[in-house]
Formats: C-alpha cells, sequence, structure tokens
C-alpha cells in the first residue's frame, strides 16, 4: 500500500515536528505533549509506548535520566491523510557512567498516525538500538541481554504469530 504526498499536509506536518524535535532538546514535557492528541501515544523505541501528558512526561523524563544535549534534526517527510512519515538524526550526549560523556548519534524512521486536526495520535520509530548502546561502551553481554528483551517483546505481539 503506498500513500501519496500531500504538499499541504507534509508542510504541516515539517512544522509539527519541528515543535516536536525543539520540545525535546529543551526538555518542555508539556510542549511535548502539546503536538499530541490529549489521549495520543508516543510509542518510544527505548521506552516503550506511553499515553497522554502524563505518560509523554515520563518518555521525556527518561530521556534526560540518561542523557543531556540533545539534537534532534527531521527530514524527508512524507504525508498523506493521517498518517505520515519522516527520517530523522539524533543525537546527545549520555550520562551513562560507562560512557564517560560520549555523544550517541543515530538516525532512524519515525511514523505518525495523526488527527484530522494535525496533531500525534500515535508516534513510533525504528533506528538501531544496538549502535545507539555500543557508542556508550556497554559491555557486550549488557547490549545482549537488551536486544534479546526487545526480541522477546517483538515476538510476543499479536502480529507477529504468523512469522513465529
Amino acid at each position: 500500500m503506498t500513500t501519496a504526498t500531500d504538499p499541504a499536509t507534509a508542510t504541516a506536518t515539517e512544522a509539527l515536528l519541528t515543535r516536536f524535535a525543539a520540545a525535546v532538546e529543551a526538555n518542555d514535557a508539556a510542549a511535548l505533549a502539546a503536538c499530541f492528541t490529549p489521549d495520543g501515544i508516543y510509542d518510544d523505541y527505548f521506552f516503550g509506548p506511553e499515553q497522554g501528558p502524563d505518560g509523554i512526561a515520563h518518555i521525556l523524563a527518561g530521556f534526560y535520566k540518561g542523557g543531556r544535549d540533545f539534537r534532534w534534526q527531521f527530514h524527508d517527510v512524507l504525508a498523506g491523510p493521517g498518517r505520515a512519515c519522516a527520517r530523522y538524526r539524533f543525537s546527545y550526549r549520555s550520562t551513562a557512567p560507562e560512557a564517560a560523556g560520549t555523544r550517541v548519534c543515530f538516525d532512524g524512521i519515525a511514523w505518525l498516525d495523526l488527527s484530522p486536526d494535525g496533531l500525534i495520535r500515535r508516534y513510533s520509530e525504528v533506528f538501531d538500538r544496538g549502535m545507539a548502546l555500543a557508542q556508550q561502551n556497554f559491555a557486550p553481554e549488557r547490549i545482549a541481554r537488551i536486544g534479546r528483551r526487545y526480541a522477546e517483546a517483538l515476538k510476543a505481539r499479536a502480529e507477529w504469530v504468523g512469522h513465529l
């Protein structure tokens, strides 16, 4: 299935994602939640899904527990009625003891389900978790343990039954 890009929707989505990134960079949970519908879901690839302003604030608090100096740039936005996707570049300075202040950088893809008024109903993403963890000098066994946990959670989801 393909979704045609609608220039007006893409422009509005680019503006929304600019506000989204600025809110994360400023550690502004209220501004980030304002990008979502009141019952919106932020499904973070590290922390999992959270719903509503309190859940979104919880995710942002998790970001700042493990890092600082965030930078987020969305680009190549494709959008149509009710849906959008964008590529992104994301980086932060890790505060994990092993990382010794290392700048962690990765790229990813964001998927957005949008409400008719252009707010995010659900945000989800995909990026290389292993690369992000390896940059923080985590022990190989720790990276493998984390990777296995994510793999088990993926396989437990109903939509993967046909693949198992």
